[in-house]
């Protein structure tokens, strides 16, 4: 493939020039000086461009150093000569950067890293996937849930070769990433001697310590708010951010440290790995987006002005344009389970309305006094009783038809099925508990320590009980449910179908050898009816972005089919 005609080499004798450049190599920007119009000019071009009057300097990166050389064609710079081999040092790296991302784009590359190195043997796409990350990065890897993006990250590791680097996860899958890294990093030789494993160093606590020498450091991202700025002083050569949904909000201690962290990175090696990058609307890409390479969708307000219906507005108007161009640029990648694994089994939905008991007439009748109040309240004060109400109307209709949930699991329970059971109010676990401690359940609740829920975990798989609780926010990287489960309920809604999501692929990814069967058990009236509408607006913003259809009519009507042969095999046994 050729150099594209905005990356050739410049005119080394313009008519006229407009300007200086200069490097700081400090801040790692580039410092522009001259002619207004061409300043100004650059300030609407260069993500994160600031300064004033005649003086204008931004972050320098691989993407935008190819537009540098486009912006002097039409405005010509004089290249300071402490910066000239700095610069042709750049515009090289930018020329290689574009033609291997339009090559890949055009014929996937495929990365198996060597044995000597890297101990696993990656199927086909997960070859593409490393070698998207060795010729993108900065990028996000938005494979479906259950595609291996943890171990497609490792070879990318591996193929680099540098270290230290950091490994920024939730909290509840430290320790996997650990055992994870100790299987497919193989030991490298250090000053002459090869260390037995790779080593590992997880980072507790929020007073910060001398960290000890180690190929890899793992962080919980609740701990960035006091570690990101001594972690971005380490010359760190690679970070990876898992689950990067954690980043979807911005104006937090976390997530500026895990800017100023992930700026740090030598060479822009920096990944984030999400099945479920967006949770609500598609706002939340600008922000996941944001901290792996800065502003390159743009300052907030503009994105919100050009992709949203307006200054400060959150809901993407053309989902499916701003999947497409991020796709285009190398920015994401994203592959679903039905374009790769043919083999896998099916995964079916159906929204089962169950009864439930009236909503109590006292906590009735606090929720009606809280909507008086709310018709009466202004500003703030009207915002924070919306959220309240919508809160325990949310609690009390969990509460309302657990009896009935629990009856439900109960009969497939008694046909020998293994099933996960999601809630989320800790009221409702308690009458699930109550309910259903005859088939001695474990919990995965937010009240269990990391080990208690190792052992939660561990219990279901090996078959010592067929009925694991789990909350709805806490799915996130919980692995091999595949094994020992084909059946999901969803006891109680969350607003956000990311979340819905990442529960229902816990059992629908490598691995599953059945048909996946999800049950959404909602009832009539309390909040499950409201969930359900909103839930229809952000599926559309989640699918648009990520390059997905939504289904159809007649594989609805499938899976209602399939959800009846399966209701009529569980009769059968229970006749039996």
């Amino acid at each position: 493939m050729g150099v594209p005609q905005f990356l050739h080499a410049l005119d080394n004798d313009p008519l006229m020039t407009f300007g200086t450049l200069e490097f700081d190599a400090k801040k790692n920007e580039w410092v522009m000086k001259g002619d207004q119009a061409a300043v100004m000019a650059a300030k609407r071009m260069f993500p994160g461009a600031k300064g004033r009057g005649k003086t204008v300097r931004w972050p320098r990166s691989k993407r935008t150093d190819g537009d540098l050389n486009w912006f002097m064609m039409r405005y010509p710079l004089e290249i300071k000569a402490k910066t000239q081999s700095i610069w042709e040092n750049a515009v090289e790296k930018a020329r290689e950067h574009t033609i291997k991302r339009l090559t890949v784009i055009k014929n996937p590359v495929q990365l198996q890293p060597e044995p000597s190195i890297f101990n696993g043997e990656l199927r086909t796409f997960q070859q593409e996937g490393a070698g998207f990350l060795i010729n993108s990065a900065p990028t996000l890897l938005a494979d479906d849930m259950g595609l291996g993006k943890t171990v497609q990250a490792l070879a990318w590791v591996a193929h680099l070769g540098r270290y230290p680097g950091i490994i920024i996860v939730p909290t509840s899958v430290q320790r996997q990433w650990e055992q994870q890294i100790k299987r497919f990093i193989q030991p490298i030789a250090t000053e002459g001697s090869l260390l037995p494993e790779m080593n590992v160093h997880i980072i507790k606590g929020l007073k910060p310590y001398k960290l000890p020498q180690a190929h890899f450091y793992i962080i919980h991202y609740g701990l960035l708010r006091a570690w990101g700025r001594q972690l971005a002083e380490m010359e760190l050569q690679f970070a990876v951010f898992d689950e990067a949904q954690e980043l979807r909000h911005s104006g937090t201690e976390k997530y500026s440290n895990a800017s100023i962290l992930a700026q740090s990175i030598a060479d822009g090696n920096v990944i984030a790995l999400s099945g479920t990058p967006i949770y609500n609307t598609g706002s939340e890409m600008w922000n996941i987006m944001n901290i792996l390479d800065f502003q390159c969708l743009g300052d907030f307000e503009s994105f919100s002005k050009e992709w949203c219906a307006g200054y400060g507005e959150k809901i993407v108007k053309d989902p499916e344009a701003l999947g497409s161009y991020l796709r285009r640029e190398g920015l994401m990648l994203r592959r679903s389970k039905t374009e790769v694994l043919s083999e896998l089994p099916s995964k079916h939905r159906v929204v089962q309305a169950i009864d439930s008991d009236d909503i109590s007439s006292g906590s009735m009748g606090e929720i009606m006094d809280m909507i008086a109040d709310y018709d009466a309240a202004q500003g703030f004060e009207r915002g924070r009783l919306k959220t309240e109400i919508g809160r325990r109307l949310r609690q009390e209709t969990g509460r309302a038809k657990a009896p009935y949930v629990a009856e439900f699991a109960k009969m497939l329970l008694d046909a020998g099925e293994a099933i996960i059971l999601y809630g989320y109010h800790h009221g409702v676990y308690d009458i699930w508990r109550q309910k259903l401690k005859q088939y001695n359940p474990v919990f995965i609740t937010g009240e269990e320590t990391s080990s208690e829920k190792e052992r939660s975990k561990e219990a279901f798989i090996r078959g010592k009980t067929n009925l694991i609780i789990i909350s709805l926010r806490a799915a996130a990287g919980i692995d091999g449910l595949q094994h020992r489960a084909n059946v999901t309920l969803f006891g109680e809604l969350d607003w956000s179908p990311g979340i819905h999501s990442q529960c229902e692929d816990r059992v629908h990814r490598m691995g599953q050898e059945a048909s996946v069967l999800i049950y959404y058990l909602v009832s009539s009236g309390g909040s499950d009816e409201q969930m359900l509408e909103a839930l229809g607006l952000k599926t559309a913003q989640i699918k648009g972005i990520m390059g997905e259809q939504g289904e159809t009519e007649d594989e609805r009507m499938l899976d209602q089919t399939q959800i009846g042969e399966h209701l009529d095999q569980i009769i059968e046994r229970l006749k039996r």
